[in-house]
């Protein structure tokens, strides 16, 4: 494997059980633990030489008082050095549950200027399908990496924006949320929370971009967006809960060949806090 001949932003778990021994990969865990939990759960199973990418504590905004908020470059760039991570690694990122957070963490390498990263299709879930070993404990990179990160800010935007789209109606809106909680009709987990959506934005659930844990062929994903987003060159805004879903629906769009992406994120946890005395 070397520069040239390792896929794009999503690869097969027999594409990563084939390439597990190279120097240069890094294999990341980037699974949420439940709340009130933490990394180290009794039945922890993770794939050989992986690393836990802490998403909740240490790549993030903590003080922050919305969820997944976005960490500075200097935090995002020293915790990724404190892993092991160089400025040549190549990056798998994955998680238990398929495609989740794992896309997330995909999108912030993005934005800090790291562009060889790419997102197991399937995650863990897909990787004991296939009966691949597994490990009970995570790896540790006792020397740190060299990891510069060159933040790019028009991977996210902020409340501003979006509202300023909101009102226009431009640029597109696309929330990954369920049909549910985007109409009002469901609860949302966080209870302080109203219901509802952005006024002028369009729900497409991340779950739609699946076949049990893995993405569509992109024939059907393509026909799923092109029901959405007029053109490739669209400008789109992706929004969920609190910003990690929206990234799903970035990978998705991605893979298909669309531009001009961008990810909300503060989303409807942001959203709904800021707007909490007006209808939404």
């Amino acid at each position: 494997m070397n520069k040239g001949n390792f896929p794009a932003n999503l690869v097969s778990v027999d594409w990563l059980s084939n390439n597990l021994s190279h120097p240069n990969l890094i294999v990341l865990d980037a699974t949420i633990a439940k709340a009130g939990n933490t990394k180290s759960e009794t039945n922890l199973h993770c794939i050989p030489g992986a690393l836990f990418f802490d998403l909740k504590y240490k790549f993030a905004d903590t003080s922050s008082i919305f969820p997944n908020s976005l960490p500075t470059k200097t935090q995002f760039e020293l915790e990724a050095q404190r892993l092991g991570i160089n400025n040549n690694s190549i990056i798998v990122v994955y998680d238990n549950k398929g495609v989740y957070s794992s896309a997330r963490v995909w999108w912030l390498f993005k934005a800090m200027g790291h562009q060889n990263v790419m997102v197991l299709n399937g995650g863990l879930p897909e990787w004991n399908n296939k009966k691949f070993k597994t490990n009970t404990t995570y790896s540790t990179l006792e020397t740190p990496g060299n990891f510069k990160a060159t933040y790019n800010p028009d991977y996210f935007v902020n409340f501003d924006t979006v509202l300023n789209a909101s009102i226009l109606k431009s640029p597109l809106i696309l929330d990954a949320r369920s049909e549910g909680r985007f109409k009002g009709t469901s609860p949302e987990p966080r209870k302080e929370l109203k219901s509802g959506h952005i006024p002028n934005s369009k729900n497409l659930p991340f779950t739609t971009l699946f076949e049990e844990n893995c993405f569509k062929p992109k024939s059907q994903l393509t026909a799923i967006y092109n029901q959405l987003i007029p053109n490739n060159d669209t400008a789109t805004i992706f929004s969920c809960g609190s910003g990690i879903t929206a990234c799903i629906l970035v990978l998705g769009a991605d893979l298909c060949g669309y531009k001009n992406l961008t990810v909300y994120d503060g989303s409807w946890t942001e959203y709904a806090t800021l707007t909490s005395n007006t209808k939404s």
